[in-house]
């Protein structure tokens, strides 16, 4: 199933996610439906308050980038912890479906050490680095409730306002479904 994916300006993307309990909610079927939202938006990451759901999942898929180091990496993460950052600080542009035609370059950490549950609910805690810690830093910011335009300066912002503004009221031209619907 393919849901709407809500724009910038919806309370649910400000707010920090609740905790998953096993057994609350079919977590396969969710993340087989999220990772279809996101494929159809032909996105890399999708947290489940994007689409209205305010609970700690994520998915993300790299697997179509041109890196090697990406190949593997689609994976599903359920009430994750991020145990750490370390690392340089790495500027790159970043995007989101959330907030579409708007890009600005974001620094973050180059390395990250998280604590998840997969959608079978087996435990991991591994350690990424590169576009894949970038990529979870980006879907983990989304369940805390911080989208990245809040890593922008204050001028940046005013900036792109009026933009922000008609993105908050669906008026934006996607190929994707949007909450709220486009006007």
């Amino acid at each position: 199933m393919i849901y709407p994916i809500y724009m910038y300006g919806n309370t649910i993307l400000k707010k920090k996610a609740s905790k998953v309990k096993k057994g609350d909610i079919n977590i396969k079927k969710l993340s087989e439906d999220m990772f279809e939202t996101m494929e159809f938006a032909d996105g890399i990451g999708l947290a489940a308050p994007q689409i209205g759901k305010s609970i700690r999942v994520f998915v993300v898929d790299g697997t179509g980038l041109k890196d090697p180091k990406m190949s593997d990496f689609k994976k599903v993460f359920v009430n994750p912890k991020l145990l750490n950052e370390d690392g340089d600080l790495w500027e790159f542009e970043e995007g989101c479906l959330s907030i579409p035609l708007i890009k600005d370059r974001i620094n973050r950490k180059s390395e990250l050490e998280i604590e998840y549950f997969d959608e079978n609910w087996n435990y991991h805690k591994e350690v990424f680095d590169g576009m894949k810690a970038r990529i979870i830093q980006h879907e983990y910011d989304h369940i805390e409730g911080v989208l990245f335009t809040d890593y922008l300066t204050s001028f940046k912002k005013k900036l792109i306002k009026n933009k922000l503004l008609r993105i908050s009221k669906g008026q934006v031209d996607v190929d994707y479904k949007i909450f709220p619907s486009k006007k």
